[in-house]
């Protein structure tokens, strides 16, 4: 006679909402947050309200934790990426197609942006007085490409004292992503030259960058926390007031903006054969976080996540193609901006561009991007495309008042155009994953994390899966010694 058992019912778990789900949930209670910040305006003294700093203290706090990982990140993935490329052939292949595609889309962005300007006039149809006319204090040349190419140090970092009111004094050290990825480069290419001694230093720098990445991981996990007070913080500080005398030319910049993202890049998409419902659903969490935090370093991080994990690019190639899209490839910032505020400033002044004037501001726009690099910005490119135009510098004072609402735009297209290049050139060159770039979803961002929460029973018990760990047994001999279940193992009643 025998008796069965049946198993108790397995609990049922509270699922947290999906990553995607968590953003646009943050994004909502944000918005709602920072109108509320902007309802009750500043305390008597004119300072920012309490929920303004709270906000504001969240949302930096989060993207200096991104920023943070980015230096190690860039060095130790690059280093790795040419230890990998050790043996592929088609490596310097790669780089040359990442940047003609860096120029296409350059090109194509630029084209819609001189259009918008001509068509639309923003210059003439504007309510802005002259009085707003201020000259930068930042501005961009052609011998900054240079200057960004050569460390200061090894790390590229970069320090800057400022004296405040009282004579105060404060520093601030900053980094130099191009000159970390080109330090990276020179020491890669040196350990591939070493060769065996090179190992030891190889092997250290692929643990390092496994810390690294889990460590940036985590970091991940709050970009739901860190949406929220990016969001609130930029609707409670700016509001929308400032966008009315400018307008049109705020309007013409998201038209532009809307039009590379639905428009250029869908179709270099189906051009190369891959699907954009798929690359959007994959690419959303790192577009949405250039959206909110303005940065397109500090998203770096999450591009590269995404890149790899959800559109099924190569560590090896990701690696180099998405930091150096991340100070290079710029659609918004470079080239649809650039192209527009240089005509509105024209335009405001009275200047006539003539048809080489046009095909310079198209030149400019391509080529510029590398130019700043070590500057990166919309307004030191804006000052870069204006001063080779001849045109007046104290127009940029004009759109300073609305840049931070345009600059959100500007950098989910950058984010954006960083995740696409990648992906395409992988398709292109036959190393994409397209089983995994077809199911890609933002789940899958934190799927070894997942994995790993589920082997926790199993190195709890310290036992392997299988019979005797039903029957409560301990390990036999058979086991220890690693030979497989057959007839020479003993008998069981």
């Amino acid at each position: 006679m025998s008796t069965s058992t049946s198993a108790p019912p397995a609990r049922r778990r509270l699922r947290a909402p999906s990553f995607t789900v968590q953003i646009l949930l943050a994004l909502v209670v944000g918005v709602l947050l920072g109108s509320w910040a902007l309802t009750i305006g500043e305390t008597p003294a004119g300072e920012p309200n309490g929920l303004t700093v709270a906000l504001e203290t969240i949302g930096s706090t989060f993207v200096s934790l991104l920023r943070a990982t980015v230096p190690p990140l860039v060095f130790t993935a690059i280093v790795a990426s040419i230890a990998n490329l050790r043996g592929v052939a088609n490596a310097a292949r790669l780089a040359g197609q990442t940047l003609v595609w860096f120029a296409i889309t350059a090109a194509a962005s630029v084209v819609i942006g001189i259009g918008l300007g001509l068509v639309m006039r923003p210059g003439v149809n504007t309510s802005v007085g002259a009085e707003a006319a201020a000259e930068p204090g930042r501005t961009g040349s052609w011998l900054d490409f240079l200057g960004g190419l050569v460390p200061g140090n090894f790390l590229g970092l970069e320090t800057s004292v400022s004296v405040g009111e009282g004579g105060a004094v404060s520093s601030a050290v900053s980094f130099n992503v191009l000159q970390i990825l080109v330090m990276a480069l020179v020491v890669g290419l040196a350990a591939l030259k070493v060769g065996k001694k090179a190992e030891p230093f190889l092997s250290v720098n692929r643990s390092l960058l496994a810390i690294i990445q889990k460590v940036l991981w985590w970091i991940i996990r709050l970009a739901p926390l860190g949406t929220l007070g990016l969001i609130g913080r930029a609707i409670a500080t700016y509001g929308w007031d400032s966008l009315a005398p400018l307008g049109t030319f705020a309007g013409a910049v998201y038209l532009g903006l809307a039009l590379v993202l639905l428009v250029v890049y869908p179709l270099v998409l189906r051009t190369n054969g891959l699907s954009v419902t798929r690359f959007y659903r994959g690419a959303w969490p790192a577009i949405q976080l250039g959206f909110v935090s303005r940065s397109s370093i500090g998203t770096l991080p999450l591009t590269q996540r995404v890149v790899e994990r959800n559109l099924g690019v190569p560590s090896s190639y990701a690696s180099f193609a998405v930091p150096l899209g991340s100070t290079t490839k710029m659609d918004g910032c470079a080239s649809i901006y650039p192209a527009l505020a240089a005509i509105f400033v024209a335009q405001f002044f009275g200047v006539e561009l003539a048809v080489t004037d046009y095909l310079l501001i198209a030149f400019v726009s391509v080529v510029g991007s590398a130019a700043t690099a070590g500057l990166t910005g919309a307004i030191v490119m804006l000052t870069l495309t204006l001063s080779t135009l001849g045109l007046p510098l104290e127009g940029v004072g004009l759109l300073l008042a609305i840049d931070p609402i345009l600059d959100m735009g500007r950098t989910a297209t950058n984010v954006a155009g960083q995740a696409l290049v990648p992906t395409v050139v992988a398709k292109r060159e036959g190393i994409l994953d397209v089983e995994q770039y077809s199911s890609a979803q933002a789940a899958q961002l934190f799927v070894d994390d997942e994995e790993e929460a589920a082997e926790v029973p199993e190195q709890v018990s310290g036992r392997p899966e299988g019979p005797e760990q039903v029957s409560g047994r301990p390990e036999g001999p058979e086991q220890v010694s690693g030979r497989p279940e057959g007839a020479e193992l003993p008998a069981r009643a």
